[in-house]
């Protein structure tokens, strides 16, 4: 059953409008194929409309005290609570996600605004010896999303990008944007107009929006490819560009640590939303003194923690079949799953391999689906050493019981984030930028709040110019 929102609907201006594209594209539901909605395609007569509704509101909302726009802003967020359960409902048809799975993420995202938009450096002015700085918002913000986690990764650019007095065009992927359609109809009028824009498609909407002359800052997540030509569009006008890109992420299971506990964290973090997130546990790097007891606990645990969620489309699908396949043909031997199911949709079993060459996109290239790929290393040195051998750098955890591996495995790995003994952890004040291939710029807590506003200083002499 299609979900019943009028996906061909834009918002511009604080109101609903249609789109300029005289194409469609059709949504389908990853579970069993069928179509779910209808999208325009996009265009760039809709971005040019987009963004000149943003820039006239820029000015009138970037004059608001920060208490009158964080007051908009959590009214936003408790309308998008009071339709947690419509909205979890689009996200679970477009992309796959179980629906209590889409639910809470919603729910805990948005709570996790509110304690970021309470907790945030609000100032626009800092006192110097002899001077000041003024923060200001960049002005007309593009926010380009994936289709993993569509709204609550939308929510963690939309915050702080308001907060700081931006206005913003959203477009969500075309992979999965019944959610924010269904998200954006609770929320259009709780905002001045203009101040938060809605348009869909795909790259027909998405490249113009990027390379339009009249944006001043491009906040996207996303593949790496993509990521690329979107700062390639944004450099000729030295557009701000802050991009969380892929990952192919490490984990090191050193010896010493209780496998069945190890087991049970590695298949969470390789298992969790089929395997499609960012973070995800791509690489698993196991000392030979507990592999054989760990791998058989990991392919216990990972039916459990993988469940039967499915890919989120045809071609995901044949990316995790083709890195597979690779992988056995190099040598790799399969214990679980492996084989691509008949039937309808996009599904694909939790797989677990083990003797995987280093060289095979399985370990080179992000794979994004419910594989973990093992390889059995001798001690933790070799373990750091193959974990960075590698072009992204997102995201890596350890698993040990020697301290003195922890502290060097925080000093050594090279990846934004690095969590020693619980996958996903943070606290308060965390922030990282993303190295190498997998983006640019601070992608969240305070550093994020930085990237999105300019900074101006303002030198007061000591002499008046009569008395020079």
């Amino acid at each position: 059953m299609a979900v019943e929102v009028q996906a061909e609907q834009l918002v511009i201006g604080g109101r609903a409008a249609a789109s300029e594209a005289a194409q469609t594209l059709v949504v389908h539901s990853p579970d069993d194929g069928q179509p779910v909605g209808t999208i325009p395609a996009g265009c760039a007569q809709d971005v040019d409309l987009a963004v000149a509704a943003a820039r006239d509101a820029a000015a009138g909302w970037a004059s608001l005290t920060y208490a009158d726009r964080a007051g908009a802003i959590a009214a936003m967020l408790d309308a998008l609570e009071a339709c947690a359960d419509e909205i979890a409902r689009a996200q679970s048809k477009e992309m796959g996600q179980p629906l209590e799975m889409a639910r809470s993420f919603l729910v805990e995202t948005l709570a996790g605004a509110r304690e970021e938009l309470a907790g945030a450096a609000s100032q626009d002015e800092t006192d110097l010896d002899g001077g000041y700085l003024v923060h200001e918002p960049r002005g007309v913000a593009a926010l380009i999303i994936p289709w993993n986690f569509p709204i609550p990764i939308a929510i963690q650019g939309l915050v702080p990008l308001l907060a700081t007095g931006n206005t913003v065009i959203w477009k969500p992927s075309e992979r999965s944007p019944l959610s924010a359609v269904v998200a954006m109809q609770a929320i259009a009028d709780l905002l001045p107009p203009g101040v938060l824009n809605l348009i869909l498609g795909d790259g027909r909407a998405g490249e113009p929006l990027a390379a339009h002359q009249d944006v001043d800052l491009v906040l996207f997540t996303g593949s790496v490819q993509t990521g690329k030509r979107v700062a390639e569009l944004a450099a000729g006008r030295l557009a701000k560009v802050v991009l969380e890109l892929g990952g192919k992420d490490p984990v090191i299971v050193d010896s010493g640590v209780d496998a069945a506990w190890a087991a049970d964290v590695v298949a969470q973090g390789a298992m969790l939303n089929a395997g499609q997130i960012c973070t995800s546990m791509e690489r698993i790097y196991v000392h030979a003194e507990i592999a054989d007891e760990f791998t058989a606990a990991l392919c216990a645990a990972v039916p459990g923690a993988a469940g039967s969620q499915p890919l989120v489309d045809a071609r995901q699908r044949e990316i995790v079949d083709s890195h597979i396949q690779t992988a056995v043909a190099d040598g790799a031997r399969v214990l679980l799953g492996g084989e691509r199911p008949d039937g309808p949709g996009f599904h694909y079993p939790p797989t677990v391999l083990v003797d995987v060459p280093q060289d095979t996109p399985l370990m080179r290239e992000e794979t994004f689906g419910p594989v973990a790929a093992l390889h059995t290393v001798k001690d933790f040195d070799e373990a750091l050493s193959l974990a960075n051998d590698t072009t992204y750098g997102l995201a890596a955890t350890v698993l040990t019981d020697d301290p003195e591996h922890a502290a060097r495995a925080g000093r050594r790995l090279r990846a934004s984030i690095v969590w020693i003994n619980e996958w996903q952890g943070a606290v308060d004040g965390a922030q990282a930028e993303p190295q190498r291939l997998s983006g640019l710029g601070t992608g969240f807590g305070p550093g994020l709040w930085s990237e999105l506003r300019t900074t101006r200083y303002v030198h007061s002499g000591s002499a008046t110019p009569r008395e020079r």
